[in-house]
This record gives structure tokens, sequence and C-alpha cells, in this order.
């Protein structure tokens, strides 16, 4: 008797081949920077040393939280406008923070709340704000503060962002994606808000999703995800995720950590 004849021999598994970008593009993804104008100079300039004479299209992506908690968010902006105005191929994600602001400026109360607890007051200040003025202030005073001091092309400039970036096998948002739905069929609420659902889900997305939002240790590498939020404004450490085809890799600044 041959035992072998008895047992059925199991196919292979089927090798899922890497995600990949599109022939002729490399894309630098930027995490939250949350007002560390420092490190997004750093990693600006280890890009440009990076890129430089290479010859793919460079595609730099923000996914979004430019502002709030560090001390230097108007310089953030600033700089973020000049990227926009320049030849560079820039793509600017609206996160959750900037959503807050918008809402704000806008006297909307439970806004106004979350933007106070969540580093406005860091944002107010880098606009000129004097810190017991921003102090004393009630929301409608608030909203009024933040009407006056944050200029009107900087509201304007921030509530231009997009949702999210879908790019070969690859979808760039803030936060997350809600599992079973197209990138398409996306609601705003969750690209720029959602957590334990996205973070849990061990499935497939429609397409391997780049995100901040979330504070990792380090950049965090999934089959179904790649997070790159490694805290900048305490940490010092902005990460830039760089793709190109197949290839996956990353830079990172260097600034000091925020001082306490």
């Amino acid at each position: 008797m041959v035992i072998s004849r008895f047992f059925r021999k199991s196919a292979p598994a089927p090798v899922t081949p890497p995600p990949a970008l599109p022939d002729g593009v490399r894309v630098y993804a930027i995490g939250d920077i949350h007002g560390r104008s420092d490190c997004l100079d750093e990693l600006l300039d280890a890009i440009d040393r990076d890129s430089d004479g290479i010859g793919a299209q460079v595609r730099l992506i923000f996914l979004g939280d430019l502002i709030d908690r560090g001390p230097d968010s108007r310089g953030v902006v600033e700089r973020a406008l000049q990227l926009a105005a320049s030849d560079r191929h820039c793509d600017f994600i609206k996160g959750n923070h900037e959503e807050l602001l918008l809402h704000a400026a806008a006297g909307d109360r439970h806004a106004l709340t979350v933007f106070h607890r969540a580093g406005g007051r860091e944002t107010m200040l880098s606009y000129g704000a004097d810190p017991d003025d921003y102090d004393a202030c009630d929301f409608e005073q608030l909203a009024a503060l933040i009407q006056r001091l944050v200029p009107a092309e900087h509201l304007a400039f921030l509530d231009s962002f997009g949702s999210g970036v879908s790019l070969g096998d690859y979808r760039f948002v803030h936060a997350g994606m809600r599992p079973g739905a197209t990138f398409e069929e996306q609601k705003e609420a969750d690209l720029r808000w959602i957590r334990r659902e996205f973070l849990s889900h061990d499935g497939s997305f429609d397409g391997v999703v780049v995100h901040g939002h979330t504070i990792s240790d380090a950049p965090e590498f999934r089959h179904n995800r790649i997070g790159i939020d490694t805290g900048a404004f305490a940490t010092g450490r902005l990460t830039a995720l760089v793709l190109e085809g197949r290839d996956q890799r990353t830079l990172e600044s260097s600034a000091p950590a925020a001082s306490h």
C-alpha cells in the first residue's frame, strides 16, 4: 500500500506581491507635523538630498495635522503655503486638527472645546495671541480671537486640503479607513477620526492604507496599513515614508524632543 495516496497535497498558498506605485513616481508621505516647523525643515532638507537627481516624479503627500500641540503651527502653515505655490507636486490631506480649527473659527462650540483641549492654545500663541488673553477667553471670545489672528489665507488654505489620495496600490489618508468600504465610499469623518475599528482590522482594505493620527514609537508596517505618526510634537521625530515601485523605506528628522 502506498500511504501517500491517502493524503491530498495541499496547494501552496498564493504569494501576494508587495504593493506598488505606478512607474516613474516616488512618493514622500509625511506624517503628523503638529506645529514642529524645525522637524519639517529638517525633513524637507533630507528629502531634497534623497531625491536629488532622480529621474522619477517626486510627489510630497502631507497626511494632515500640520497644526496644534507644537510651538510653531503658523510657521508650518507658512512653509506649506510656500510649497503649494512652488513647482513641487504636493498633496495636502485634511486632518482632524485642521477640521477642528476651521469649525472653531466658525464658532462651533464643540469644536472650540476640543480645539482648546487638543493643543489649540499653542497654535494661537504661534499666531501672536497673548497667553493671558487666551486663558481669559470664553468660547465666543476664542472664536473671535481665531478670526482676528489667523489670516484668512491660512484658513482658506487649510480648508482646501483633500480627504485622501489614491495612487497605485496605496491609499493615503489621515486617520484610516472603515473596513468593508472602498476608498471612494469612505466618509470624511472616518478618514479624519477613525481609530479602533481601523487599527484592529486584520483583513484587507481597498489598498494598503498609509496613515498618521495614531502615535507609535516607530513606523508600523502591517500587511494592510502603514502608520507613520511618530509623535513629532513631543519626540522631535517626524517621519516620511518613501515609496517607489515596490520599495518601502523611511526618512526621519532628529530634532530635539519637546521640553517640559
